[in-house]
């Protein structure tokens, strides 16, 4: 796969204050008539909903920038992860051996204690007997190499500023293993441009109080319960939870795109296609903001489902709350969205963040998140110094 991005003309979108009905979709343009990627930068950054129009040029999809420097990732994420600077203070800690454990390992790097920026002088696959733990400030860069981890996971236990970046995860096996673990009490976060496949639990979760996480341009594949957000209901801490997801492919994965208990969450211009129960899941208290996306069927039609649990400290069981805005049903999916309650107070993202990078869902949207996700062969950047913080 290249590293290719979308070209043209590019405009700068802004909220004019409309305020469209949540429970229906904006209609999609035309895959014919090709509508350019835009900054979304909200002027009325309180507004529940919101609908877009054009006013100056911007830029391209997101993240053009960030491979012109070795630590160009920094605190560049969009979205809840936005903060994330991972390693950008340590120094370089070059993974010399596929071993498991040891000098030169990853899992050494990973163990310690100062901020390190971790790349690969090796291609290949590590088979990890164990979890592998993730101490705070570190990137885990994969640009240049082609690293598969198997076996088992990572590990993002009580840390923060962690960036991981370009790596490919597949084969995981054994009880409540999954590709990536972020919990608990874990905060900026940012896993951009991984590949994920077949783990015997999910691939993401994240949950016991987690929050301020990232997760773009991956590709998810061969797999049942894709995203887990938010342990059980009885984990009423995780209503702190914040994640934002998107330009990412779901490519065939069951269900869980993600599921969501408690939290907050910010999909966009994702693309999930022939899920095998459902797209997207909303339990108990979750709010989830579906802004974009591409929702292409297969069997199932239905693309949200709702699940009612009750927390620890409530009386009643309720579900969660989703709101699509310029969302795109294809291939006979249908979105199955309940109305909202009046009294629940759904979030809208720019009362998080000021912008982020999005285009209406067309097929050029999809042939290039089809492309451009997932593990890619890129070049490692040269690392510049840095300038003074």
């Amino acid at each position: 796969m290249g590293n290719s991005h979308a070209h043209g003309h590019h405009r700068k979108f802004r909220n004019n204050g409309n305020v469209p009905s949540p429970d229906k979709t904006a209609s999609a343009p035309s895959p014919s008539q090709p509508v350019p990627p835009s900054i979304y930068q909200p002027e009325h950054p309180l507004i529940p909903n919101s609908s877009i129009h054009a006013s100056s040029m911007a830029t391209s999809l997101p993240y053009s920038h960030v491979d012109s420097a070795l630590r160009a990732l920094a605190a560049q994420a969009e979205g809840f992860g936005r903060c994330a600077i991972g390693g950008l203070h340590g120094p370089i800690y070059y993974v010399t051996t596929l071993l498991d454990d040891g000098p030169g390992s990853l899992r050494d790097g990973c163990r310690k204690k100062e901020p390190l920026w971790i790349v690969f002088e090796v291609s290949g696959t590590i088979q990890l007997g164990s979890y592998l733990n993730v101490s705070s400030y570190k990137t885990i860069d994969g640009r240049g190499q082609r690293i598969k981890l198997t076996g088992k996971g990572l590990r993002l236990k009580e840390c923060e500023h962690v960036i991981i970046c370009n790596l490919e995860f597949e084969g995981g096996r054994g009880p409540d293993v999954d590709g990536i673990q972020i919990k608990p009490k874990s905060k900026h976060i940012w896993i951009d441009r991984c590949s994920l496949r077949d783990y015997d639990d999910g691939l993401i979760d994240i949950n016991r109080e987690s929050t301020d996480i990232t997760v773009s341009r991956c590709h998810f594949a061969q797999h049942d319960k894709t995203i887990l957000i938010g342990a059980d209901p009885t984990h009423v801490g995780d209503r702190c939870i914040r994640v934002t997801i998107h330009h990412c492919f779901f490519d065939g994965t069951r269900q869980r795109h993600p599921r969501v208990r408690f939290g907050k969450v910010h999909l966009y211009n994702n693309y999930i296609r022939n899920w095998g129960i459902y797209a997207v899941c909303a339990s108990v208290e979750s709010q989830i903001y579906s802004q974009c996306n591409i929702y292409e069927a297969g069997q199932k039609k239905i693309a949200f489902k709702y699940l009612s649990e009750k927390a620890a400290d409530k009386e009643e069981a309720s579900s969660g709350c989703i709101r699509s805005e310029g969302d795109l049903f294809v291939i006979g999916a249908q979105a199955g969205l309940m109305a909202e309650d009046g009294e629940f107070c759904m979030f809208h993202p720019s009362e998080y963040y000021p912008t982020w990078t999005i285009e209406p869902p067309t097929d050029s949207l999809k042939q290039v998140l089809q492309h451009c996700t997932g593990w890619q062969c890129v070049p490692r950047p040269a690392d510049h110094p840095l300038a003074a913080q």
